[in-house]
């Protein structure tokens, strides 16, 4: 048995698919199925259920992928621990953020990071918040950035700003005449939301209750969501093309610009709707003086209030 047996199994759990699994592990797709059959062998029990569309764990072996599970986050403390001994900042450091946070932080901190510690190797990647936790936890990232609320058992979590939501629309909307913009007054409007799966669609909603309200009264009334997997720039390309407004996050709306005059933003009347960026990281991780200068990094870039 081996730790890359157990990575393979938590993996081929959580996508029930041989062939995604195996892209995940950056293996054969023949790799991993020898591997896994190599472990019930030697086990003496079946782990998965095959099918033709689908691999679902056995009872017995949803048991013991959690326990795999288990196993691979102490093998990844035993590397933190290992890597206390050593220079803090040389080793790599591997930093995940969520979709709606990264193309708008990762420009400013990551010439910040370098010049705080130029012989520190830096990895960034951005993702879905369940997807960042899971990594996380199995150490394949050393830290993420989210946006609150985050819970997670043995992770620290620290806010780092407040970042207000904004209304972007086209210039000569109806509602660029206020200088703020209360939440009821989008249900009249074609707004553009994210798809089902991002945590902003759900900020946005929490922030903006009558449009909740509308779309289950009108079966989405004029709520129009973008198609899975998009981004805060595709609503952005959308409202600059006259398809509706939308809702963003202060440095999403303002991070590059168009032909001048072509978009406006307001804010919401004070108090208004605004979300909290934090920075995650594994309460066992050992390298605090790595945190402490990506923290301090972010801080430079003095984006938005802290």
């Amino acid at each position: 048995m081996t730790l890359n047996e157990l990575r393979y199994i938590v993996t081929l759990a959580q996508e029930q698919h041989f062939g995604r699994a195996a892209e995940r592990c950056f293996v054969s797709q023949p790799t991993l199925s020898i591997a896994v059959k190599k472990l019930e062998k030697e086990l003496g029990v079946a782990l998965f259920e095959r099918s033709k569309t689908r691999v679902q764990a056995t009872p017995l072996g949803e048991r013991i992928v959690a326990q795999a599970q288990l196993v691979l986050e102490q093998s990844a403390a035993i590397k933190d621990i290992a890597s206390a001994g050593k220079d803090q900042l040389s080793s790599p450091l591997s930093v995940g953020a969520i979709f709606t946070i990264g193309p708008y932080l990762f420009p400013h901190f990551i010439p910040q990071l370098q010049h705080l510690a130029p012989d520190m190797p830096l990895y960034v990647e951005e993702g879905y918040t369940a997807t960042l936790r899971q990594r996380l936890r199995k150490g394949e990232l050393d830290a993420i950035i989210i946006a609150l609320p985050f819970t997670e058992p043995d992770v620290v979590t620290q806010p780092l700003y407040d970042e207000p939501f904004v209304v972007l629309m086209p210039s000569g909307h109806p509602l660029t005449q206020f200088e703020t913009i209360d939440p009821e007054q989008l249900t009249g409007d074609n707004v553009l939301l994210l798809g089902e799966g991002h945590c902003f669609r759900d900020q946005v909603l929490e922030a903006c209750p009558h449009l909740q309200l509308t779309m289950e009264k009108d079966n989405g009334g004029g709520i129009r969501t973008a198609a899975d997997g998009s981004s805060l720039e595709t609503l952005r390309h959308m409202v600059a093309s006259g398809l509706g407004i939308t809702v963003l996050p202060l440095s999403a709306a303002t991070a590059s610009q168009y032909a001048s005059g072509l978009l406006e933003t307001r804010p919401f009347v004070a108090p208004g709707p605004r979300r909290t960026v934090a920075l995650a990281w594994r309460a066992s991780f050992p390298r605090h003086r790595a945190i402490d200068i990506l923290r301090e990094a972010i801080s430079q870039c003095h984006l938005i209030e802290p």
